[in-house]
């Protein structure tokens, strides 16, 4: 080894915990060493990590979050299955109270039926008591962003 190149070595070296204060001696290049957690005071070594996994119940909000996951995924589907379906209800076309209510008591309760009286035209669909123009466009606006053809007598 040469010469005045290697730190000083201290086979005393003193070991003291920040967190519990246990201490003790090791061999090191410095004369005293300061541990925020040492074995004494860990959770790991203590068992206490156990116990904070089971109070959090991280593997039971996992299967909450898959669970949730799944039940979103399988609404969607549904939604998509129903996206370009006359068999779609009036109701979730989200139309305006006034035209939703004019249309039901007029017996139209799903797209389909709505999409028949358009194939009539505008006229037809005006006919409707309660169902303006503004409802009808609200109404041709709604069916186009859900993917519907509006046929070409109402267009």
């Amino acid at each position: 080894m040469k010469k005045d190149i290697h730190p000083t070595y201290f086979p005393d070296a003193k070991v003291t915990c920040a967190s519990c204060g246990n201490s003790w001696t090791t061999g090191s290049t410095k004369k005293e060493i300061r541990l925020d957690v040492c074995s004494n005071c860990h959770p790991f070594f203590t068992g206490e990590a156990q116990r904070l996994l089971d109070t959090e119940g991280q593997v039971d909000r996992f299967y909450k979050k898959l669970s949730a996951r799944q039940a979103y995924v399988e609404q969607q589907k549904v939604k998509e299955e129903l996206q370009g379906s006359p068999d779609r209800l009036i109701a979730e076309l989200e139309l305006p109270t006034r035209a939703q209510d004019s249309l039901t008591k007029a017996g139209i309760e799903n797209v389909g039926q709505f999409l028949d009286v358009l194939n009539q035209g505008n006229a037809a669909a005006l006919a409707i008591p309660g169902f303006g123009q503004a409802s009808l466009t609200a109404a041709k606006k709604k069916l186009k962003s859900l993917g519907y053809e509006i046929p070409e007598a109402a267009a």
